[in-house]
């Protein structure tokens, strides 16, 4: 039977601090119960000397430091899992919020979860098939990868996120592939477009959603994540599912746990964050992967906002330091109406290079890819150079690559939000493009490739 306490001395924000408490351990779940009855769940951050700090999960209004109790519950954060979680819509603790039952669990674990063991990996090689082509041929995603999506403010990054989500298939296997979407921090109405685009799409019956609104309480937003990972380790290493994990936004994360930090009157880091924040968010990214022995796997795409559109701001240096790669959308395609406006040059996938060629993708997806950098980015040299010394000062070589540069963008980069590509259109489509340039400028494509390929497109 665990004790109660009515030792409540003081309450500050979402922070309580309660004296003399006996057996309590960090990050265990505590219940508030006021004198009416209400119960309020909290956990603990801090044991010094029989004092206990603990953190509530909702806001503070009427407890009364005499009349109220708290109770230890004596474990940590749990999460009642089970495969009847798909098709349904939780909030961040994992309630639901869909007016469907209560879940009935195979199991309850730990939300915190269970370090991966690095001899324990599978490395992540299995294509993933987005149906994007600015990622699918340009910047894979492979099976048990992290790869962040840096947005600005204003930028659909939340149509991108819902297409990968309906898209997203692992090519050559009839596994069952799910998607565990979490969102922290967002509005209502952006909750409601993700809810209505996987129902319209019917991919609503393979997802999992964890809502966390802008409203709700940020102890709760640094839950969710968690919780929906949770699930995601559930389903893919005890039901052997691949799991996709999408997370946004990671800046409203990171700003929940700064908020928390700051309560506590922690000494800050960088721009006020917290000093822990890189090992907090390792915690998150590093539950990505595939284990060996397991046929499950996860898969995760991190969505951030970078404040002011700033790189070196500390949520996305940081993730970029934890993650294998970035998708990065760019304010300037968005403003030449080209959408996704994924920026191909400063993105990047550490791991394409092992989930594509022969019997991943296709044999000249490799030579393709590289030449189709290389023209794109000398096809924006040229286009730098028409504007400061005029299209008459070009050669007709470099007219070529700022043709190509053009055509690039809005026929490659831009296929809007609907559409769904396999791979193989994907790389006609850069075959086609090619065949603008001569073929002797084509010096990164093997020649066999080019006799089967260009001009033939």
């Amino acid at each position: 039977m665990p004790k109660e306490y009515r030792t409540i001395q003081e309450v500050a924000g979402p922070l309580m601090l309660v004296r003399d408490v006996e057996n309590v351990a960090y990050d265990e779940l505590a219940e508030i119960e006021l004198a009416n009855g209400e119960r309020r769940r909290c956990r603990v951050l801090e044991i010094n000397e029989g004092n206990a700090l603990v953190q509530l999960f909702e806001n503070s209004t009427g407890i009364n430091l005499s009349n109220s109790k708290v109770r230890f519950l004596g474990h940590s954060m749990e999460l009642g899992v089970s495969e009847d979680m798909l098709g349904r819509v939780f909030d961040g603790l994992g309630r639901p919020i869909d007016d469907g039952p209560e879940i009935l669990p195979d199991m309850r674990v730990d939300i915190n979860g269970l370090p991966m063991n690095p001899a324990a990996r599978n490395y992540p090689q299995e294509f993933i098939q987005t149906g994007v082509s600015a990622i699918d041929g340009l910047n894979t995603l492979v099976r048990g990868q992290k790869l962040p999506i840096f947005s600005a403010s204003g930028l659909p990054h939340a149509q991108l996120a819902a297409q990968i989500a309906r898209q997203a298939k692992v090519r050559g296997t009839n596994d069952p592939f799910v998607v565990v979407f979490a969102a922290m921090g967002i509005t209502f109405e952006e909750s409601n477009f993700f809810v209505q685009s996987f129902r319209e799409t019917g991919a609503i019956d393979r997802t999992v959603m964890f809502v966390n609104l802008a409203n709700d309480p940020a102890v709760e937003r640094i839950a969710t994540p968690k919780m929906a990972l949770t699930a995601a380790e559930y389903l893919a290493f005890q039901k052997n599912m691949h799991v996709l994990v999408i997370l946004t936004d990671i800046t409203n994360y990171a700003d929940a746990l700064r908020e928390v930090s700051a309560a506590r009157k922690e000494v800050p880091g960088r721009r006020g964050y917290p000093g822990y924040m890189y090992t907090d968010l390792a915690t998150l990214y590093e539950r990505a992967g595939r284990q060996k022995g397991k046929t499950g796997s996860i898969t995760m795409i991190p969505i951030l906002t970078m404040p002011e559109g700033d790189k070196t701001h500390p949520i996305p240096d940081l993730t970029g330091y934890i993650t294998e790669g970035q998708i990065i959308l760019s304010q300037e395609l968005y403003r030449k109406n080209v959408t996704p406006p994924i920026d191909v040059l400063p993105s990047l996938s550490r791991l394409k290079d092992k989930g594509i060629g022969e019997g991943r993708t296709r044999a000249d997806h490799a030579a393709t890819m590289n030449q189709l950098f290389a023209a794109y980015a000398r096809g924006k040299e040229s286009k730098e150079l028409m504007v400061v010394l005029g299209e008459a000062a070009l050669t007709e070589i470099d007219k070529l690559y700022a043709k190509f540069a053009d055509a690039f963008e809005s026929e490659y980069v831009s296929q809007g939000y609907t559409a769904n590509r396999d791979i193989e259109e994907t790389l006609d489509i850069g075959w086609k493009l090619l065949s603008i340039l001569p073929r002797s400028e084509l010096k990164r494509i093997n020649d066999k490739f080019l006799d089967q390929y260009y001009g033939k497109v």
